[in-house]
Order: C-alpha cells, then sequence, then structure tokens
C-alpha cells in the first residue's frame, strides 16, 4: 500500500478518534465522564489476561457485516454516538421524553469498544476474521470491565441492553439500540456498493484481488465519498474513480 493512502487512513482515523474523545468531554456527570474519557483513550481489559491482537483504531466493526474495513469501528463508533445524540434531541423535542443525555454518550461510546479484542489479521486475505482463542464477545466484556471499575448499575445495564439480546429497561438504552441499528444497516448498504465494484475490477483487471482493492479503498477515502460518486455517475464512474485513486492498470489477457 502506499505511503500517501496509509498516511491518509491515519490522519483520518486521528480525526475520528479526537471527536470521540470530545463528545466524551460533553459528559456533565465528573465520574461518569472520567470512567469513559479512561477507557477511550486506554480501551484495555483488565478483568482478565488477554491482548488484542490489532488496534481499536485499525479494527473494523465486524470482519464481514457492516463497516468491515480498517478504522470501520472508529467510524461505526461515532456514527452510533453522533445519530443516538440526535434521536435524544427528537424524543425531548417532539414527545417531551425525560432523557438521560450522559448515559446515552457513555453507552453509545463504549458499546462497541472491546470489540477489537475479537479479530486477527487474516494472512489468506489480508483482512481481518474472528480469533479462535477469545471465549467473551465484546458486550459481555463490557459488562464485566464496567463491573469491575466499579461503573454506576445504570451504565452497566444501559451497555447490556443496546445489543437488543435482553429487554430494554430504559429509554437510554433503546435510543442506543436504534442508533445502532440505523448506522450499521446503511453503512452496510454502502459496503456493498463498493465490494461490488472491487469485484467488477477483479474481473477486469490481471492480478488484482477485490478484497485487496476494497481494503485499499477504504482506507483512502470516507466511504460516503464513494457514496456520492456512485449515485452521481453510477457503477462504472465508481469503478473508473477508484481505478485512478489507487493506481490500477492493465486488463485481462
Amino acid at each position: 500500500m502506499s505511503g500517501s493512502v496509509e498516511e491518509k487512513f491515519i490522519e483520518r482515523a486521528k480525526r475520528v478518534w479526537d471527536q470521540l474523545i470530545r463528545i466524551g468531554e460533553q459528559i456533565r456527570d465528573g465520574s461518569l465522564r472520567k470512567l469513559v474519557l479512561d477507557m477511550l483513550r486506554e480501551p484495555k481489559i483488565t478483568f482478565t489476561r488477554v491482548e488484542p491482537r490489532i488496534s481499536f483504531w485499525e479494527s473494523p466493526a465486524a470482519p464481514k457485516k457492516h463497516h468491515a474495513y480498517p478504522g470501520g469501528l472508529l467510524d461505526h463508533t461515532l456514527g452510533v454516538t453522533e445519530i443516538a445524540l440526535r434521536l435524544v434531541e427528537v424524543y425531548e423535542g417532539v414527545y417531551g421524553a425525560t432523557v438521560d443525555r450522559d448515559l446515552v454518550i457513555a453507552a453509545a461510546l463504549l458499546h462497541d469498544l472491546f470489540k477489537y479484542y475479537q479479530y486477527e489479521r487474516d494472512p489468506l486475505t489480508g483482512g481481518f476474521r474472528p480469533r479462535s482463542d477469545w471465549y467473551f464477545s465484546h458486550d459481555f466484556a463490557m459488562v464485566a470491565e464496567l463491573t469491575v471499575r466499579g461503573a454506576p448499575d445504570k451504565l452497566v445495564r444501559a451497555v447490556a441492553e443496546v445489543h437488543g439480546t435482553v429487554p430494554f429497561s430504559m429509554v437510554e438504552s433503546q435510543i442506543v439500540h436504534q442508533a445502532d441499528t440505523t448506522d450499521s444497516d446503511f453503512v452496510s448498504r454502502l459496503q456493498d456498493i463498493v465490494w461490488q465494484v472491487c469485484r467488477d475490477l477483479e474481473l477486469e483487471i490481471e492480478g488484482v484481488k477485490a478484497l485487496k482493492v476494497f481494503y485499499d479503498a477504504m482506507k483512502a477515502v470516507p466511504i460516503f465519498e464513494y457514496a456520492k460518486i456512485y449515485y452521481s455517475r453510477g457503477r462504472d464512474g465508481l469503478r473508473e474513480y477508484i481505478k485512478n485513486l489507487l493506481g490500477l492498470t492493465g486488463g485481462k489477457q
């Protein structure tokens, strides 16, 4: 991968990271703010001995589903948090709901934080795959970590409920769950568009592998840049854009 693409990726990842920190700093409750910022700045599991195999910055949100690209976990965390905050404004303004904004921010920022512990690099594809030696899913790991760190019960409950696997007992966890679903579904559809174009390029150019093109493309620019190209120039236009962006040349013999 060219240095310029890698540099752009690191710069963009840092911008997203900085935005997450700034949102965490908006939490008004001092002890809750400190807990969330400590975990964001050093997203480390301490309740058991386990080491991650990739970094939080480079991690996808999932190996094959939504945000399945380097930096996808960062993007998804920011997307969920911003959508959740807009939902708070809607439900307060339209329905007169009473919502704990601090709790919404905390649950949104932390809900997937430990996902990167679940993945490792795939030497066959150059992408990511689930690791076989780690027995906790990220939501269980977060509940355990929050418990040993003495987090307030409401935050432990919210994080446990966000993924929709247990009944909702608070409006805050339901808001974050809806934001999670919205961001996952929308970006998954955009990701499918980019993936299909990368498959086209594999068929068009000798020696090109769709998965490598996909990861390189997703490191180069944000996914909505590809959406803009696709909706204005179509699939062929997006294919040419990615070819030029990554310097892909040649054809099938």
